[in-house]
């Protein structure tokens, strides 16, 4: 009888052990089909955006910053990266497009807004996002995707 008891417990753990492996085995099935590739459908479903450069092509913009007598001034380079236009009118001619002129201006004040302790390199991220918040609010609907800051010297 002792050896019967003997086998019933070996096979019981035996058991328990490919049980759990296969409990196991699909747990990572769900995970890698279900969940990675549901979080990779966010950037990539929605459409390609079109670039669109502020200020100067090659010198970006230059703002006088901290009032007029500071004497400190902020040479920066943006680039939005917008939602595409439902007319498919992109950025052409020698002139500025109006939803550029109003993301200029609505970059250019927010910048003469901001107090020297505002340009630290710590507080990049969060000046992307006043940018971002800003041109939004300026062309009265969600189009900016990212705000890209090119080049940045402030003396």
């Amino acid at each position: 009888m002792a050896e019967g008891g003997k086998k019933f417990s070996v096979m019981l753990i035996v058991g328990l052990i490919v049980l759990g492996l296969v409990l196991a085995g699909g747990i990572s099935y769900f995970i890698a089909t279900k969940v990675i590739s549901g979080k990779g459908d966010g950037p990539a479903a929605r459409e390609p955006g079109v670039y669109m450069k502020l200020g100067d092509p090659k010198e970006g913009l230059i703002i006088n910053i901290g009032g007029v007598n500071s004497g400190r001034y902020l040479k920066i380079g943006v680039v939005l990266e917008l939602k595409p236009d439902k007319k498919g009118q992109g950025p052409g001619g020698k002139g500025n497009s109006p939803e550029e002129i109003k993301a200029l201006d609505a970059v250019v004040q927010l910048l003469r807004m901001q107090k020297v302790e505002d340009f630290e390199p710590a507080k990049q991220e969060r000046l992307k996002g006043l940018i971002k918040a800003e041109v939004n609010r300026a062309f009265g609907e969600e189009r900016v995707y990212e705000v890209f800051i090119t080049n940045f010297v402030l003396q």
